[in-house]
This record gives C-alpha cells, sequence and structure tokens, in this order.
C-alpha cells in the first residue's frame, strides 16, 4: 500500500457524515488489508457468473463491490476467481455474501471484503445487473464513486 493511504478512521474525522461508512461487520479475507479505488459494482444472488466477468476485465485501480443480498448459502468469490482478480489488477473485492476456498484467498495480494465462508459454489445462470447502483450496510455504493478499506471498515468518498 503507498503511503500517501489515508485510513477511514481519519477519512471520517475529515468528512464527518459527509463520509459513507458501511456498518456491516465484513470480514478481511485477502491478503491486502488495506485498499482503495473506483467503484465497479454487480447485483447477484447465488449466481457469480457477473463477478468472474467483471473480475476478467482490466481493473487497475477498481474496486468490485458485490451485492448478493447478505446470501449465505453460496459462495461468490473462490480461488479461481480471485486468482484471476489479481491477475488483472484489481484492489480487491467487497462481498455482502460469502467466499470459498479462504486460506488460499488470504495468500492473494488482493482486498477481499466478505460476510463470512460457505464451500458450497453458485449455479452458473449468469443472472443479475452490472454497473448499477447497489445499497448494503447503509450505503449506497454508486459507480465511478471511490471506496477506501482497513482494519475499521468500508468507506465511500463523499
Amino acid at each position: 500500500m503507498s503511503a500517501d493511504f489515508v485510513p477511514t478512521a481519519d477519512l471520517h474525522d475529515k468528512h464527518g457524515d459527509a463520509l459513507l461508512s458501511c456498518y456491516l461487520q465484513l470480514r478481511q479475507f485477502g491478503a491486502r488489508t488495506r485498499f482503495r479505488g473506483t467503484i465497479a459494482t454487480v447485483r447477484c444472488h447465488e449466481d457469480n457468473v457477473l463477478v468472474k466477468q467483471a473480475l476478467s476485465e482490466a481493473g487497475h485501480g477498481k474496486v468490485l463491490v458485490v451485492d448478493g443480498d447478505g446470501s449465505l448459502h453460496r459462495a461468490l468469490l473462490g480461488d479461481v476467481i480471485g486468482e484471476l482478480a489479481v491477475g488483472n489488477g484489481w484492489e480487491g473485492v467487497v462481498i455482502n455474501g460469502v467466499v470459498r476456498d479462504s486460506a488460499a484467498l488470504a495468500t492473494l495480494d488482493l482486498g477481499i471484503k466478505a460476510l463470512g465462508t460457505n464451500p458450497r459454489k453458485t449455479p452458473k445462470l449468469g443472472l443479475g445487473e452490472r454497473d448499477v447502483p447497489v445499497a448494503f450496510g447503509g450505503v449506497v455504493f454508486v459507480p465511478g464513486a471511490t471506496l477506501v478499506s482497513d482494519e475499521d471498515g468500508v468507506v465511500v468518498l463523499p
């Protein structure tokens, strides 16, 4: 992480309530605990086709925010898709849902935040939406906005 990374607590001190702060208690899964980038989004429910599609594209300077409806039943990200994200330069992935292959994800140079884990994979139906505003944890994540994540949480700059 670059020396100019500003922690989320300091960002809150600077921006106050204008800073959107996700109240979900997301767990850290990737090796990169601090990350920042321009938001891209996926909305899906227990189907990770669009997640894989997005992370297959160049992601330099971007964070993928995935609204999986908070489902704990099927993992939206695992080691194969995580490695794809690293290879394509993504900064991080924030998931309102679960991941699998957590031991392998912990070794990837990628920020990954999610609700938890479940080893169950998803069906491959391709249902959902990309690049639309998604909302969870008291925050509306709008494509193009800037997300910052660290050990204290996930925020979106005003």
